[in-house]
């Protein structure tokens, strides 16, 4: 199976480099000179690490068969794949396609299921849609969520009060419009 790591941004100068939007852990193991990566669309790929350097907070990659901002340019929305058979996984990490589905289980009682995973750079964060329909996300932390079995279907939630009921219709207030008692 393969799993994305990243989607290439724009251009950044002459020379081929591109940004880079990192989707994974461990950017300084997966993006390392002479890592080749599958390409989606596949017409553009496969592509090989030549450099790689954090410019502030943002990662720039050169590749060997990208040599200008012509060819970077059109590399802007691909996304980059690795195989899962040639990762070190870590047992406390999982892979977005392992987590969707997955029951969410708050004090024993199914209150949704995983749709999602959203990666971002201060942490990771579940989109669980509720049994009620909503969208939650829940910060993807061991003190929120200490219990991930992908084998029994489910994972065990800890969430802070009202997180399930912080986006619900019920728990929005509605504007005073002044002819209510006084």
């Amino acid at each position: 199976m393969q799993v994305q790591v990243a989607r290439i941004g724009k251009p950044h100068g002459i020379r081929g480099e591109v940004t880079v939007q990192v989707m994974t852990d461990a950017p300084e193991e997966r993006f390392v000179p002479g890592t080749a990566f599958v390409v989606e669309p596949e017409r553009l790929g496969p592509l090989t690490i030549e450099s790689a350097r954090w410019n502030k907070d943002i990662l720039l990659l050169g590749f060997a068969e990208v040599v200008d901002r012509n060819e970077a340019e059109e590399l802007r929305g691909a996304k980059l794949f690795v195989d899962t058979e040639n990762v070190d996984d870590d047992e406390d990490a999982w892979y977005e396609h392992e987590l969707v589905g997955l029951r969410v289980l708050v004090d024993g009682q199914e209150v949704g299921k995983v749709a999602a995973l959203n990666t971002l750079p201060a942490q990771d964060l579940l989109v669980v849609t509720a049994a009620n329909g909503e969208e939650v996300l829940v910060p993807f932390v061991e003190q929120i969520v200490p219990e991930v079995d992908v084998e029994a279907g489910f994972i065990r939630v800890t969430p802070p009060a009202g997180l399930f009921e912080l986006n619900s219709a019920e728990s929005q207030s509605t504007p005073d419009d002044g002819e209510g008692e006084r």
